[in-house]
């Protein structure tokens, strides 16, 4: 079993030398991290260019035992990473680091986690990151669409019901009765359900 860039064996020439040192524990400890903590493939990928980095940069101080990692190398890690990248692949790369030695702590791999007390750059979000028409804009969209075609009524509908990808993924099943009303099921980013009732045009 691999991740994208970590083989996950237990005596792979790609284990991080650091990890190594630490015996079967340490490394089982650490495959266990990405292979059954992260179900999402694309943040264990994330997580494990972040953890193989950071490992990296601590044999290259002659931090070469899990245990020699301190609070004050975790923070000047971080200080290096603000440099270089962006807040929040940033605070990516720090939450990695205490949920990989989280998992170090309670499998008695390490004492302690050297990452905990470290605080993060700031990060906040004042608005999404999809944009949204305003109001005069949609009325204007929807206005200047053809109804005369089907495709025309198509595409108006869509857009005037729910964010485009969610409509173009429903599947029969996700238009449903429910009581005396019919319900649509709709999946939304980031894997969230939205469902509803149908307003009457929509069920015509």
């Amino acid at each position: 079993m691999t991740t994208d860039l970590i083989v996950v064996q237990h005596t792979g020439p790609e284990l991080p030398a650091v990890i190594a040192k630490e015996g079967k524990q340490g490394a089982r400890r650490f495959l266990e991290f990405f292979t059954v903590n992260i179900r999402n493939r694309n943040t264990r990928a994330a997580y494990a260019r972040a953890a193989r980095d950071f490992l990296a940069w601590c044999e290259e101080r002659s931090l070469d035992r899990l245990q020699d990692v301190q609070p004050m190398h975790v923070a000047a890690y971080i200080e290096v990473l603000q440099k270089e990248h962006v807040a929040p692949t940033v605070k990516q790369h720090l939450a990695c680091i205490r949920m990989l030695f989280d998992g170090l702590v309670t499998g008695q791999v390490v004492p302690t986690n050297p990452a905990h007390s470290v605080r993060g750059p700031r990060h906040s979000v004042s608005k999404g990151s999809t944009p949204v028409l305003s109001s005069d804009e949609t009325s204007l969209l929807l206005k200047d669409m053809d109804v005369s075609t089907v495709v025309g009524l198509r595409d108006r509908a869509i857009i005037a019901f729910a964010r485009v990808s969610a409509v173009v993924g429903l599947k029969i099943e996700d238009y449903y009765p429910q009581k005396k009303r019919w319900w649509v099921r709709l999946h939304e980013k980031n894997g969230k359900v939205n469902e509803m009732p149908c307003h009457h045009k929509l069920e015509d």
